[in-house]
Order: structure tokens, then sequence, then C-alpha cells
């Protein structure tokens, strides 16, 4: 793959000419609001650094048809389907035809650099996906506005979740139960989420001074999703009721899996939260009529915040890297929601 620094960018332009990137845009789209000087600097950069606007910027200028594309670990997980329902929301008054692009949960990296290869797009959302320096060159290269979700690049307008504040909260609330033996349902290790879920779990046991036992984190053995599925739940849930002294309350790291372990724990008799609290983690839809308490990431909400920052940046044809000052760099702030399957230890 070529090198980033093999193409001129707007941003060398910017930098060269001493102006800002918002005024090479309007140069090079023949505003009026630049004054003379200040555009033939410009056009003596341009035309020294040989740049060459990439037709996607064009367009855009022009108010011509814009393909955005979503680049997501999955678009048939609950999760992944509440974002997407926030981005359609947006986009469908907007006249703009979405291309999605499926990472997987296994080698998501590589896949981006393969969707990035077949050609530009005029804006692209990426979820749950921390760039490696490669994939950040080619974002860049590509210069056309990014936004990611569930990430943060100091390249790149940001919207993210802190997953350790969000676990430690889901955990604290069955500590505020009574709750002592407390068990985790975790994703795969190579899951984004995984790490920061499990640090935020061990955390709130420690500020309680519960001793953290390891044999209380167990995993379902079905690959899917990296964990995240039902299936896996209910894997997971055998294991914790297998155990000699099985927990009083779980916490699972997704809603997708508090199902499949709601499942197994009722097909042995157990009653929730009778016998045993269940704590889930999204706040996906189906939560609510199950009354399954979980953790809130408002990921509607998140869809919608991020269609709406990259129409506004292809708008001003700003492409990467954004300026510090103008990135956005916003925290969605988790929220306990307690309902029905958790209660007081009896």
């Amino acid at each position: 793959m070529p090198s980033f620094q093999a193409r001129t960018t707007i941003y060398d332009v910017a930098s060269r000419a001493g102006v800002a990137i918002s005024t090479v845009s309007r140069v090079l789209n023949n505003s009026s609001e630049v004054a003379d000087a200040t555009r033939t600097r410009v056009l003596e950069t341009i035309e020294e650094l040989n740049y060459r606007p990439q037709r996607t910027a064009q367009d855009l200028a022009r108010g011509g048809g814009r393909m955005l594309a979503v680049a997501m670990p999955s678009f048939t997980s609950l999760f992944f389907v509440e974002i997407l329902k926030g981005v359609k929301d947006v986009l469908k008054d907007h006249g703009s035809d979405l291309m999605l692009c499926n990472l997987g949960s296994q080698e998501p990296q590589a896949t981006l650099a393969r969707f990035l290869e077949r050609g530009a797009v005029a804006g692209l959302i990426v979820t749950s996906l921390d760039p490696d320096d490669e994939i950040r060159r080619s974002l860049v290269k590509m210069q056309a506005p990014v936004v990611l979700i569930g990430a943060r690049d100091e390249a790149f307008d940001s919207i993210w979740w802190d997953d350790v504040a969000g676990s430690r909260r889901a955990t604290e609330h069955l500590i505020s139960l009574g709750h002592l033996r407390i068990g985790m349902i975790a994703a795969h290790e190579w899951s984004q989420a995984h790490a920061p879920r499990l640090q935020g779990y061990r955390e709130a046991l420690a500020a309680s001074g519960i001793e953290y036992d390891e044999s209380l984190v167990v995993r379902g053995d079905t690959d899917k999703h990296a964990g995240f599925s039902e299936e896996a739940g209910a894997e997971a849930m055998r294991k914790l009721l297998d155990l000699e002294t099985p927990p009083t309350a779980v916490f699972a790291a997704s809603d997708v899996q508090a199902y499949g372990a709601w499942s197994h724990a009722r097909s042995q008799g157990l009653e929730i939260p009778r016998d045993l609290s269940l704590m889930g983690y999204d706040d996906l839809k189906l939560s609510h009529f199950l009354g399954l308490s979980s953790i809130d990431q408002h990921m509607h909400l998140v869809g919608t915040l991020a269609a709406e920052r990259l129409l506004a940046r292809m708008d001003e044809v700003s492409a990467p890297p954004v300026d510090a000052d103008d990135r956005l760099d916003t925290e969605i702030e988790t929220v306990v929601i307690a309902r029905a399957s958790t209660a007081s230890v009896a």
C-alpha cells in the first residue's frame, strides 16, 4: 500500500500557504469570501505542490450525490443495528446513498484496509475499531470526513463510551443490592470491549473490598460476534451454575448474553431475580419488555450524532485530520437502568 506521503493533501497546501484548511476549500470552490492576495498565494501553492483535489470533494461542494459508508463488526448484532438505525434516520432525508462494510470480529483492521482500497467514499463512519497506524494513514489519505464511534483518535471526530465506568456502574448496582458473589459473563479476549468491561468489574469489587475470583469470570464457547451472543451467554451461565458455589448475581457484558443466560437459568428451574439477579449491558429495546436491568449506552442517539456530524463535515468539504480545536470528542455517559431482573440478595 502506498504511503500517505505519496499524495499531497489539502492539509499540505494549507500548511505551506499559511492558511486554514477552510480557506483552501473556499479557494477550490471559487468562493468570493477570500481576499485576492490570499487566493493568489493558495493557488500558487496548489500549483507548486501539484495538488489535485479528489472528485469526491468537488462533487460535494457542487451539491452532488453523496455515497456514505458505515463500517462496523456486524450488521445483525442488535447493538450495531441500533446504531445503524440512528444513522439511517438522519440520512433518509438527505439524499445520500449508504454503503455497508462488515468488519467482522477477527481481522477488522485488514477488512477495513481492503474496503478502503476499493475507492473513496464521500464520508465514513467507523464503529468499534481503534485505527492502527496503517489504517489511520489510509483514512487520512481518503480525504473524506471520518467519524469514529466507540473509539478515540486525534485525527478524527470521535463519539465514545467509557466502558470501564459503565461496567463499574453495573457491578456497583449489584453490590448495592447486597450481592458479594457476583459472576461475570465476558466476551472473547479479541473483542475491543472485553478488557475495559472486565477492568470495570474488577475495580468495583476492589472498591467494595470484595476479593476477585477468576473462576467467576466465564465466557461461552461460541465465537459468533466475539462471544456477544445468546448462545455464548447460555454456555457461560451453565459454567457459572456448575460451580460448587454459584454466584447470587451475574453481570453479563451485553444484553444478548444476558438473554441466553436467562434462558439457561430458567431451564434449570431458577427464577430471576428470586434465585439469581441478572444484569446486562447495552439496554436494547427488547430489554425494556423483558425487564432486564442494564447499562444504557444510547446507541440510537450515537448513530444520530455520528451521521449529523458526518454530514456537517461534508458540507464544509472538511477531511481528516481535523483541527484539534474543531475536533468532536464526545463521551456518551452510560447510565444504570434498574428493572425487575435485579433484586436484593435473599
